[in-house]
């Protein structure tokens, strides 16, 4: 009898102990029985017979993590303060069907023909990030980022290595997937959670039988069972979307920058506006101007966020020239808020402590947190008054308000409420570029790197929202933001970018030289923000409020013992309610992550969701 230290896969239960009548190889998975469950487990490692009762592995199957998996997990799982199980379930392991398969082969085939040629520019861009480990590739919008990643994805493939292209998420992949597969071929994997199981396993067949030289996709393309890796690179850096909101709430930035260590391969981080974090810590290669030699003029209009008369001549006068606009807010739906003009009732979600987003088309108003959905009322609930407005311009108002303006101009919405499947993403990207529609009306989405041919026009509302929010990140979002939306205008012909914002001698001090700008915003975190301290924020979520608040203050209590941890706040969270659970928040400070780690880890009780580098402090 053999018996086993077991993780359970996704679970954040601690490991427990099995047996087996033969001996079972690390990285295993197992299928077993848990609180009359069948569940799965990864084998840890052999153990001593203990002194109570064990149940037995039910199968061992053919499924398995590599050694390095194993690592990558007890890191993620270490640093980011959850189970292994939790972390290995990110995974996917090695071993299938294809494995036994005579086709099967961890070597990848013919590399890929070299089509890229790079301007000398480029080329010295190249070279600069091919003398370091980890490196930052400093390009402005249209410069030729992705020219360079494409030549070195070739490099890689005459050495018969393969590369991880990170993308931050979804929205990005049909534009980039087209790129890739012009430039590649079948040598290109997209992988991402959209795809349907067949399109995932066809996909892990061709990275199994070595016909994969390019695994590209959103966060999880990271953990794919990936042999021969020779190159990762993660596009977009700065963006948000590559730190995960749920548990393990890690940063697939900086997950693929440990890799780099585990494999020893090099790293590039890639964007045009590169977060201070990275370009304080990584050598970088600059890459300036573009492809474009188009002019764009910014325009500021001293305005509270509204479609004035400035901003609707201008799209008039874009729309009559035949030429296209993008209007940008950072709200979707009709309105953000609903209140009461005569008692200043505001309609919350009756589970969440957050105002409810008005939704016209649907009639109702919705929370964009727990998806709470109710009709919209006619009189106030409070005082029976009639006299109800909305607040803050969303997606959905903009594009009705435009519609209203000019009848027979073709309008489209661009955000998550209306892009909901790949499909529709890259119809309305075609039709765009088609020309089909003159007007697009979207939220982040659409600065997230989508190359648009035509347009002349780009409206910016919203900025002094982002530039106001309760973070030491806002300068740094809300300039990003701006440049990235910018950037999508202008390719062809000069183009002019009207923005909505009482902060002009700010933006427009920057908005040319996001350098300056780093340079500048360094002065203020030092000693106090990242690059230059760790932070990690730790939440308490309950249906009882007192019983949650009650354990951040036992928490709170304890972590005073950690001279080298600095308790900066706690209390009640931004947002107080969310999904009917109380939240409460402390978040701590300290020169090194080892430091934060042993604390939290002596201290920690049962309700703490550890948030480790965070950058959510709503």
């Amino acid at each position: 009898m053999y018996f086993y230290e077991l993780a359970i896969l996704s679970s954040p239960l601690s490991s427990l102990t099995y047996h087996f009548n033969t001996e079972i190889k690390t990285g295993t998975i197992v299928d077993i029985v848990l609180r009359n469950k069948n569940s799965k487990g990864v084998v840890l490692s052999k153990s001593q017979e203990p002194e109570f009762k064990t149940s037995e592995i039910l199968e061992v199957s053919e499924f398995f993590y590599s050694t390095k998996q194993m690592k990558l997990a007890q890191f993620i799982s270490t640093y980011y303060v959850c189970s292994l199980g939790e972390a290995l379930g990110l995974m996917t392991p090695f071993g299938s069907d294809a494995l036994s398969s005579p086709e099967y082969s961890s070597e990848p085939k013919a590399s890929l023909p070299s089509t890229i040629k790079l301007s000398t520019k480029q080329e010295k861009a190249l070279q600069s990030l091919q003398k370091h480990k980890v490196s930052l590739l400093f390009g402005d919008t249209g410069s030729g980022k992705t020219e360079i990643y494409m030549k070195y994805f070739e490099q890689m493939s005459a050495c018969g290595n393969r590369s991880i292209f990170l993308m931050p998420e979804i929205s990005l992949t049909p534009q980039m997937e087209t790129r890739l597969k012009e430039h590649c071929g079948d040598a290109v994997v997209m992988w991402h959670s959209k795809l349907t199981p067949l399109q995932k396993r066809k996909a892990l067949e061709k990275i199994y039988d070595g016909t994969a030289y390019i695994i590209a996709g959103p966060r999880s393309a990271l953990f794919l069972p990936i042999e021969n890796l020779g190159l990762i690179v993660v596009d977009e850096e700065h963006d948000d979307s590559y730190k995960s909101s749920s548990r393990p709430r890690y940063n697939a930035r900086d997950i693929a920058i440990y890799m780099g260590k585990l494999y020893n391969v090099p790293v590039v981080l890639g964007s045009a506006t590169p977060s201070l974090n990275s370009y304080v810590k990584f050598p970088h290669a600059r890459l300036k101007g573009g492809h474009f030699s188009s002019d764009k003029k910014f325009v500021y209009e001293r305005s509270i966020e509204t479609l004035s008369p400035l901003i609707l001549n201008t799209l008039k006068e874009t729309v009559d020239a035949k030429e296209q606009s993008i209007v940008f807010l950072p709200t979707r739906a009709n309105f953000k808020y609903l209140i009461c003009q005569d008692c200043g009732h505001t309609y919350e979600c009756v589970f969440c402590s957050i105002g409810m987003s008005i939704h016209q088309h649907s009639r109702a108003l919705k929370c964009h947190y727990c998806n709470f959905t109710q009709a919209i009322p006619q009189v106030c609930c409070e005082c029976g008054s009639g006299n109800l407005t909305s607040s803050r311009l969303g997606t959905a108002e903009a594009v009705k308000n435009i519609g209203e303006e000019f009848p027979s101009t073709k309008i489209e919405q661009f955000d998550r409420d209306i892009i909901t499947t790949q499909n529709k993403l890259k119809k309305a990207l075609k039709r765009f570029n088609d020309k089909e529609t003159d007007i697009l009306v979207g939220t982040q989405m659409l600065s997230k790197g989508h190359d648009y041919h035509g347009v002349t026009l780009a409206v910016v509302l919203g900025m002094d929202n982002m530039l106001n929010m309760g973070d030491y990140r806002a300068r740094e979002k809300a300039l990003s933001s701006l440049i990235q939306v910018a950037g999508r205008s202008g390719r062809k012909k000069s183009a002019k970018v009207l923005v909505q914002s009482f902060n002009e001698e700010f933006f427009s001090a920057y908005v040319d030289n996001y350098e300056a700008f780093l340079e500048e915003e360094k002065t203020y975190r030092e000693e106090l923000y990242p690059p230059y301290k760790k932070l990690c924020r730790i939440l308490f979520s309950h249906k009882n409020g007192l019983k949650a608040k009650e354990q951040m203050l036992k928490m709170q209590e304890s972590l005073k013992r950690f001279g080298h941890v600095e308790i900066v706040g706690f209390g009640k969270c931004g947002i107080e309610r969310v999904a009917n659970k109380y939240r409460f928040e402390i978040l701590l400070r300290s020169d090194k992550s080892t430091d934060l780690i042993k604390a939290i880890s002596a201290c920690k009780v049962d309700l703490a969701e550890v948030d480790m580098d965070p950058i959510e402090f709503g």
